[in-house]
C-alpha cells in the first residue's frame, strides 16, 4: 500500500474540506505516518475517515476531528503542551511537531507502551509519557501553554484549568454520548472563556474504575 499517497488523500479529501487550513499543521499531517499508530490489522484503513479500535478496546478518533481540535489551539514553537489521554499516540505526535515539548498522561500503562513505541518509530523525541490520571493527579505537574484533552468529559476540572498559563488554550470535547461539543477554553487572568467549535461524538476518557473493570474482564 502507498501510505504516502494515502496521507496526501487524507489531507486533501478529509482535512482541508473541514476548514483545517493552517499550513504548518497540514504539513505535519502530511508527514506523520498514521499507520505506525494503528493496530497492524488496520493499517490498510489507517487514513480512512473513521474511528479505529485500539488494543485496549477503546478507539482513536477520525483524523479530521483531531486536526480540527489541534488547529483551534494555535500552537507556537515555544509552547509547552499537556495532553490528557495518550491513546494511540497519534495526536501526541502531531502536538510534538508543533510545540516545544509534550507531556502526555494516560491511565493505561500497556497502551502507553504501545504509543511510546510508535512515537519512537516516528522520531518524536520531545515527548514525555507518564502513567497518571490527567484529570486528578495534577498537584506537581507544573504549568502549560496548551492542553489537549484526547477524550470526552462531562466538564473540565478546575485543577486542570489552573495548570494553564496566562493566555493558555485548552481544547476538549464536552458532554455525554451523542450530545457532545468540541470546545476551546482560553485563559485571560482568572477568566476562562469558552467557545464551542463543532458538534461531534468521541469516546469518553476512562477513569480508574473503568480501567480496573476492563483489566479483570476476560
Amino acid at each position: 500500500m502507498d501510505f504516502a499517497q494515502a496521507r496526501h488523500n487524507m489531507v486533501e479529501q478529509q482535512i482541508r474540506p473541514w476548514d483545517v487550513l493552517e499550513f504548518e499543521l497540514l504539513d505535519v499531517l502530511s508527514e506523520i505516518p498514521r499507520e505506525y499508530f494503528v493496530l497492524p490489522e488496520h493499517q490498510a484503513v489507517a487514513y480512512a475517515d473513521q474511528a479505529l479500535p485500539l488494543a485496549n478496546g477503546h478507539a482513536m478518533p477520525e483524523p479530521r476531528i483531531v486536526a480540527k481540535m489541534i488547529q483551534a489551539l494555535k500552537i507556537k514553537k515555544t509552547d509547552r503542551v499537556l495532553e490528557i489521554g495518550t491513546g494511540s499516540g497519534y495526536a501526541t505526535a502531531l502536538l510534538s511537531r508543533l510545540g516545544q515539548s509534550v507531556m502526555s498522561l494516560d491511565l493505561d500503562a500497556a497502551q502507553q507502551e504501545r504509543a511510546q513505541a510508535a512515537l519512537g518509530k516516528a522520531g518524536c523525541t520531545n515527548v514525555q509519557l507518564s502513567v497518571a490520571n490527567g484529570l486528578k493527579a495534577l498537584a506537581n505537574i507544573g504549568s502549560f501553554d496548551v492542553i489537549y484533552v484526547g477524550g470526552g468529559v462531562a466538564d473540565v476540572p478546575a485543577e486542570l484549568l489552573h495548570t494553564l498559563n496566562e493566555g493558555g488554550r485548552l481544547v476538549v470535547v464536552l458532554g455525554q454520548k451523542r450530545l457532545m461539543h468540541a470546545t476551546l477554553i482560553s485563559r485571560k487572568g482568572n477568566d476562562y472563556a469558552r467557545e464551542m467549535l463543532f458538534e461531534t461524538s468521541v469516546p469518553a476518557l476512562v477513569d480508574e474504575q473503568q480501567l480496573q473493570k476492563a483489566e479483570f474482564e476476560f
